[in-house]
C-alpha cells in the first residue's frame, strides 16, 4: 500500500481522494491543516487515522509515504519541497508552482533526494487523451491546434460585490491563466512540444489576476491558439486540425467525446470509455510510477511541466501580470 497524507481540505482533495481510491494501492494515512479542527474533520469525513498541524512534522511522519498537495498555488513549491527533503514522493496540484524559477527549484530536489515528483494535470492521463495521441496520424499533417475553456466562476460573483476570495487574489499566484488556461496549454505542450514564440493578451482585473485572456503560438509547421476565461462561459469545441481532416474534442480539460472528422465528410468517433472520477488515472499513474520505483512521469514529465510553466510566465510577462512569489 501507498499511504497518503494529503495538504488542501477542499472539494478537488476530496475528488482525488474518490479517485483514488479505486486504486488497489492506495490508503489516506493523514491530513495536514493549519487548524486542528479542519484537519480532523477532514480526516474524520475521508477514513484518515493522522492529523497535522505542523507541517515539517507531517513532512517526516513515518506514517506517510506519499503526499497529494492541493494548496493554494503560491504555497505549491515550498511545500512540496519540504515534502520532498523528508523522502516523500509528491503529486502537486496543477499548477506545479508560481513560476519556472519554482517549477526548477522543485525538479532538483526531487533528483537530489531521489523521490517521484508529477504535475496532477488530469487531461492527459485520460483514455480519451490518449486515443488522441494513437489516432493523431490520421488526419495527416497538423495545422492547428485549437482549445477554449470558459467557465464562469461562482467566486466571480463574490469578486464583483467586492469580496476577493483566492480565486482572484494574486498573493496566492491565481488567476484565470493558472487555473483554467493551464488546460489549454498542457496538452498542446504534451502533443507537440514547446513551441517557438508567443503572443497573449488578458482582461488583468482591479484585484491584480487576470479574469480572461487569449494566446496564439508559433510552431516551424503549425499554429496554436487558446481562449480562457473565469469571468465567461463558452460552448465551443476544441480541435486539432490536419491536412486531412480534423480531431473534434468537446472538452479539453475534460474530453468524454472525441471524433475525426475526414475532409471527404466522414466521421470516426475515437472516445473511449472512461471512470467516473476522472481524477482516477492520476492517481494511479502516480502510484504505478512509486510503486515501478520511478522518479519521473512520461506523461506529466519534468520537461512538460517546466515548458508549460514557461509559457504561461511569458504568458504574463506580456500582458504585465506579476505574483508576489515572482520577486
Amino acid at each position: 500500500m501507498v499511504r497518503f497524507g494529503i495538504i488542501g481540505t477542499n472539494w478537488i482533495t476530496e475528488r482525488f481522494i474518490n479517485g483514488a481510491k479505486d486504486v488497489a494501492d492506495f490508503t489516506l494515512s493523514a491530513v495536514y491543516s493549519r487548524t486542528e479542527d479542519k484537519a480532523k474533520e477532514f480526516a474524520e469525513k475521508n477514513g484518515a487515522k493522522y492529523t497535522y498541524t505542523d507541517l515539517t512534522e507531517f513532512a517526516s511522519s513515518k506514517e506517510i509515504d506519499a503526499v497529494y498537495i492541493a494548496s493554494p498555488n503560491s504555497l505549491h513549491a515550498e511545500q512540496a519541497i519540504i515534502c520532498m527533503e523528508q523522502g516523500k514522493h509528491v503529486i502537486v496540484e496543477k499548477p506545479l508552482a508560481s513560476n519556472a524559477k519554482e517549477v526548477e527549484q522543485m525538479i532538483e530536489i526531487a533528483k537530489q533526494r531521489d523521490v517521484l515528483l508529477m504535475e496532477a494535470l488530469k487531461t492527459t492521463f485520460l483514455p480519451n487523451f490518449i486515443s488522441i495521441k494513437e489516432n493523431l496520424h490520421k488526419i495527416g499533417k497538423v495545422r492547428r491546434y485549437f482549445s477554449s475553456y470558459c467557465q464562469y466562476s461562482s467566486r466571480y460573483d463574490k469578486y464583483k460585490e467586492g469580496t476577493v476570495l483566492n480565486a482572484f487574489n494574486p498573493k496566492f499566484s491565481n488567476g484565470s491563466l493558472m487555473d483554467i488556461g493551464i488546460y489549454c496549454i498542457y496538452p498542446m505542450v504534451a502533443l507537440f512540444g514547446k513551441p517557438e514564440k508567443l503572443h497573449a493578451n488578458a482582461l488583468v482585473l482591479e484585484s491584480g489576476v487576470d479574469g480572461q485572456g487569449s494566446i496564439l503560438f508559433d510552431y516551424k509547421e503549425l499554429s496554436g491558439s487558446v481562449m480562457y476565461s473565469k469571468i465567461t462561459n463558452s460552448y465551443v469545441p476544441s480541435e486539432i486540425q490536419g491536412e486531412n481532416g480534423s480531431i473534434v474534442i468537446d472538452s479539453i480539460n475534460d474530453p468524454k467525446h472525441v471524433e475525426i472528422r475526414y475532409k471527404d465528410g466522414t466521421k470516426e468517433d475515437i472516445s473511449k470509455n472512461q471512470h467516473d472520477n476522472l481524477m482516477y488515472y492520476e492517481a494511479k499513474a502516480f502510484i504505478d510510477l512509486i510503486n515501478d520505483g520511478k522518479t519521473e512521469s512520461p506523461v506529466n514529465s519534468f520537461s512538460n511541466s517546466l515548458q508549460t510553466m514557461e509559457l504561461i510566465q511569458e504568458a504574463r510577462a506580456q500582458f504585465g501580470l506579476v505574483f508576489p512569489a515572482d520577486k
